[in-house]
């Protein structure tokens, strides 16, 4: 993996298309892709930002929620990571990580379109870690249809329930227990401002994630409480080669960046340890693109 600390050119840091075609059936396996992404495994290094936070992500087997919870680990959290069973063999691997920390891990597996599961993953981050500091709601659902005629009702209803119902059921249950200065952050997707013809229904639901948050985020202020959107571009995860893309374009995936390859999630955890920690004290109701230079609106 590339050396972080080393001032370098950044389109030449991480690999760049053209990629083999993978197809893997949904959610997909992390260490299955290749290149295998970079969520920090060996690369991030923490410096005790987080130290003593309590956090819950969801969808952090892989992609982006694995580059958080590895990296808040090391800033010093104990996290949380819910995920679908079928990723099971990803989960180990993050939580050996948080452990290897000499931080607690607690692993959730289940399906996050279920209220009460939801709900349940809540209660038990409380009672493992004794309370709840950060939420960062990220598990998100993308697949890929060419034409509206090819989006079926269920289609539609699986992903705002995975992306939109999901965010509201855990941000519900995680507001009584999150204490001043807690910090919630959601992912949404440079596509909720420049949506792909092919992404309708994940385009629509990372744009209503940004209304939710925004709208949010001036409730819970009266909390003390902050909340912010990470709003990500081409980034290399599972989600991309696991029908969130067709395999022609997985070939070509993040060429046509600025930096002309996509973005490994290590290099967007940082901006989710600002938001969280006590550094980004200032901050709410913001839209953080990590875009390679398309920017998010």
């Amino acid at each position: 993996m590339a050396d972080r600390l080393t001032m370098q050119d950044p389109r030449t840091q991480y690999p760049q298309p053209p990629f083999p075609q993978q197809p893997q059936e949904a959610p997909g396996i992390a260490s299955k892709m290749d290149p295998k992404p970079d969520h920090g495994e060996t690369s991030y290094k923490g410096s005790g930002k987080l130290g003593g936070r309590k956090a819950l992500i969801t969808g952090g087997d892989s992609g982006i929620g694995r580059a958080a919870a590895i990296a808040y680990a090391r800033e010093g959290a104990d996290v949380a990571i819910v995920y679908l069973a079928a990723e099971e063999a990803d989960a180990k691997e993050v939580v050996a990580l948080i452990e290897a920390e000499g931080r607690k891990a607690l692993a959730l597996p289940g399906d996050v379109k279920d209220e009460a599961f939801c709900r349940a993953a809540v209660q038990q981050t409380v009672d493992a870690f004794g309370g709840l500091d950060v939420l960062v709601v990220n598990a998100g659902r993308q697949q890929t249809r060419p034409t509206v005629a090819d989006i079926s009702t269920d289609d539609f209803d699986q992903t705002m329930k995975t992306n939109v119902y999901a965010l509201h059921w855990f941000v519900q249950a995680a507001v009584p227990h999150l204490p001043v200065g807690a910090a919630v952050i959601t992912t949404a997707s440079v596509q909720g401002y420049d949506p792909s013809d092919n992404l309708l229904d994940y385009a629509t639901t990372k744009a209503a994630i940004v209304a939710y948050t925004k709208g949010l985020a001036k409730q819970l202020i009266e909390k003390g409480i902050r909340a912010n959107v990470v709003a990500p571009g081409p980034f290399w995860t599972v989600l991309q080669p696991s029908g969130g893309q067709p395999q022609e374009m997985v070939e070509t995936f993040g060429s046509k960046s600025h930096f002309g390859r996509p973005g490994q999630p290590v290099e967007i955890a940082p901006v989710y340890v600002l938001l969280a920690s006590q550094e980004g004290s200032y901050i709410t109701g913001e839209v953080y693109g990590v875009t390679g230079g398309a920017g998010v609106a």
